[in-house]
């Protein structure tokens, strides 16, 4: 591992802290910890209240850890995937949850470490990994899936337009010696996307490499059962936030949210319910929040980041 040092700036921070209504003697829940940033907000608020910090990246939590040590006595640390929230929720044996905050997406270390393979503007080893411990990493997925595969996911995950072209060029290239860095892919993409239609405003490689990066980490699959099983554990009145950073991330929350607001799901000509389904959350944002200019002015990363909020109904 580099000696880079783990820096994160949280994004849309006050919003968040706003929005999550925190109470100093509830149960908190920061599914996605990273540098821990939104974290600290959330424990120097707390007396009697309890924070959980979860992320699958060791590297997050020991930064974390370490930026949070003031508030040591008040913090439970899980490295997991929040995809197992209702599990972890029970583990810990958390009561009285008054809000979940979800930071979804790749975080800045992860970005600016070159040897973790999620940044195409270095050279490194292809992973992407934000577990470790996962077995399937980003070398695999561009080696060992066929061109359909590969086609698929660099449209659905990167809404790349060119993605059968890239797709074509990369198991062409495979074919002559394995793709086993980025440089050597970003070059591979930069090949397959004609010149004249190249979007100046971003990196060409940049759609391609969020769509491995989803395959690799599963992250649109993560955020549907998270959101539910926070909505099934909250007080009423409790608080979920949830910050997206690409269209596929908020289309997500916004779905998610949108079942769980609607109650009844009976046709809509029968004369009585039948289901039984009552709306589990209120929606706090029907258009989701934005960053400030100045935030995006210091932050550029914030640029394309959504909050969304609901809050708990009773039962």
């Amino acid at each position: 591992m580099s000696d880079f040092v783990f820096s994160h700036k949280p994004v849309m921070l006050r919003e968040c802290i706003e929005g999550l209504n925190i109470r100093p003697d509830m149960t908190y829940v920061d599914c996605t910890t990273g540098g821990g940033g939104h974290s600290f907000e959330i424990a120097s608020r707390l007396n009697s209240g309890r924070l959980i910090c979860i992320d699958q990246d060791e590297c997050a939590l020991r930064a974390a850890r370490e930026r949070l040590s003031p508030f040591a006595d008040r913090i439970t640390f899980v490295h997991d995937n929040f995809s197992e929230l209702a599990r972890i929720l029970r583990d810990v044996g958390a009561e009285n949850l008054g809000g979940v905050l979800m930071d979804l997406g790749c975080s800045s270390y992860q970005l600016d470490t070159p040897e973790r393979g999620f940044s195409y503007n270095n050279d490194a080893p292809l992973n992407m990994k934000m577990n470790e411990d996962s077995t399937l990493d980003a070398k695999q997925i561009v080696n060992r899936y066929s061109e359909e595969e590969l086609r698929r996911i660099i449209f659905e995950y990167g809404e790349e337009r060119f993605a059968g072209r890239i797709a074509a060029s990369i198991v062409r290239h495979r074919e002559e010696k394995e793709i086993e860095t980025t440089g050597e892919l970003t070059k591979i993409i930069l090949g397959a996307i004609p010149s004249s239609a190249r979007d100046g405003g971003h990196h060409p490689a940049k759609r391609t490499f969020q769509a491995i990066r989803i395959e690799v980490n599963a992250e649109l699959d993560v955020i549907s059962p998270a959101i539910e099983a926070a909505a099934r554990a909250l007080v009423p009145g409790g608080r979920i936030a949830a910050i997206s950073f690409h269209s596929l991330e908020d289309r997500k929350v916004k779905e998610s949210f949108a079942s769980l607001a609607s109650g009844c799901t009976c046709p809509r000509d029968f004369p009585v319910c039948i289901c039984g389904n009552k709306p589990k959350i209120k929606i706090l944002t029907r258009k989701p929040m934005l960053p400030g200019d100045e935030e995006t002015e210091d932050n550029p990363r914030a640029r394309s980041a959504k909050l969304r909020i609901a809050e708990a109904l009773p039962l």
